[in-house]
């Protein structure tokens, strides 16, 4: 039997009956994936989807772009190695020449780089023992609404507690933040100024000799923050947080896993508050869709032991090449500039489904990071101006999306904020495309919920 021959049915029947109870995505997005170019998948029957969820960012270039596959294809013929440890080759320094440039020289010049496991929460752990190491503290502070990961510290700095709920134990002192976010304001009402007060909570907790902790070993901050909901820190916001950690000599870790090379209009979020953060962490897009994590950070916390860090796949040579390939790429061809436009371009479009139906309660995020957030929209709105989430709602737009042809994931509160993630490389035609199927999604499901 040949592929030709398997339905998604046979497939998806499968993998029901083998893999854990744990699986995700398959319960909502019912199908098997038998080719990808681009921005389109085309299924084991045969349909074709536009993929805004690229591996959850992973796929800055898309599916099989060709600089990508030329890079793997030409390290596989020459027979270079593919697994190294942390042993060094041309691949591994070329890839680290294509990473520093693509930092601002600020935080360059004076960067170490700690290669990790290869998924981004390996990386969240190796910033978090980097951290504890370099100051001699224990307690880390995190925000309300964050992912970091489904380690145990990563998932200790987790804002969501649903994945926490059945864990008895997890790392100790972990102290979680305001986080601004414009619709729903952490501080329960409609001031315009979240960012400005988030700040001074910030600084006023630090500040006050009974906040219950000792001095904090380091702050991991998400500058759009992406599974909680495409919602994106203010500017000024951010300079706030760097001013308040570095006068306090608290290491700030920027998580740029799903937010770096491109997606947010800049190269990484951070770059546009204009701040040089201590450590940056980053996985998905700096892999050209391989696996890979990093962490890189300044030298004066480069105080570590040989070995404090390891893991047997740190060497993935493939993943260096296909990195430095996708890397170079976004670089040469200013796809951060593209994702700002084609962002924008997206944005104009949730805008008007936003004005249209009281249902989408908010439209946010940065370049080719956006969600929409679902509500109820016959509630009163509280005293911040939010409506309740309808997750429902949520859950019927991406089945109505599904079935015309976009894959979307959900994030957020209750996961009832629609996220679109689709690779960098999305022209101005497949972007109306994917606003068009969206918005007949969208009539539907509100629709569909009028009639019940």
């Amino acid at each position: 039997m040949t592929d030709e021959d398997i339905g998604n049915a046979d497939l998806l029947e499968q993998q029901a009956s083998r893999e854990s109870s744990a699986r995700t995505y398959p319960r909502h997005l019912p199908f098997a994936i038998r080719e990808a170019k681009g921005v389109e998948l085309t299924d084991m029957d045969g349909n074709t989807y536009y993929d805004c969820l690229a591996g959850a960012g992973t796929l800055a270039l898309g599916h099989n772009h060709p600089v990508v596959n030329e890079a793997m294809e030409t390290a596989l013929e020459n027979d270079r190695p593919i697994h190294t440890l942390d042993i060094t080759t041309p691949a591994k320094e070329r890839f680290v020449d294509s990473l520093m440039a693509s930092l601002p020289d600020d935080f360059s010049e004076t960067a170490k780089v700690q290669f990790c496991s290869p998924a981004g929460t390996d990386a969240v752990e190796a910033a978090l023992k980097l951290v504890k190491t370099a100051t001699g503290n224990d307690d880390v502070l995190a925000f309300r609404g964050a992912y970091h990961g489904m380690t145990n510290g990563a998932l200790s700095m987790m804002g969501d507690t649903h994945a926490k709920d059945e864990l008895s134990t997890l790392m100790p002192g972990v102290h979680h933040l305001p986080y601004p976010y414009r619709y729903r304001s952490p501080f329960g009402d409609a001031g315009d100024d979240d960012g400005a007060r988030a700040a001074r909570y910030v600084e006023r907790f630090l500040d006050d000799p009974g906040r219950g902790f000792s001095d904090p070993a380091g702050l991991f901050v998400e500058l759009v923050q992406g599974e909680g909901g495409a919602v994106p820190a203010p500017d000024e916001w951010t300079r706030e947080i760097r001013r308040i950690t570095r006068e306090r000599d608290i290491p700030m870790v920027v998580d740029e896993i799903q937010s770096g090379l491109g997606r947010t209009g800049e190269t990484y979020a951070f770059e546009h508050a204009d701040i040089t953060p201590d450590a940056v962490t980053l996985s998905k897009a700096v892999g050209g869709g391989l696996p890979l994590a990093v962490v890189v950070y300044d030298e004066s916390l480069d105080v570590w032991e040989p070995g404090a860090h390891a893991g047997t796949f740190r060497g993935n040579q493939l993943a260096m090449a296909a990195g430095e390939a996708t890397i170079d790429y976004v670089l040469e061809h200013d796809l951060d500039d593209h994702a700002e436009r084609m962002g924008a371009r997206l944005r104009d479009s949730l805008d008007d489904l936003a004005a249209r139906y009281d249902a989408v309660g908010d439209v946010r995020g940065r370049g080719l990071m956006l969600g929409v957030e679902f509500v109820d929209g016959d509630a009163e709105p509280d005293d911040a101006g939010a409506r309740p989430a309808d997750e429902d709602l949520a859950d019927r737009v991406r089945t109505e999306c599904f079935e015309r042809g976009l894959v979307i994931e959900l994030g957020g509160r209750g996961g009832s904020t629609a996220r679109f993630l689709p690779p960098l490389v999305v022209d101005e035609s497949e972007v109306d495309e994917i606003a068009s199927i969206f918005a007949e999604a969208v009539a539907a499901a509100v629709n569909a919920e009028g009639d019940e």
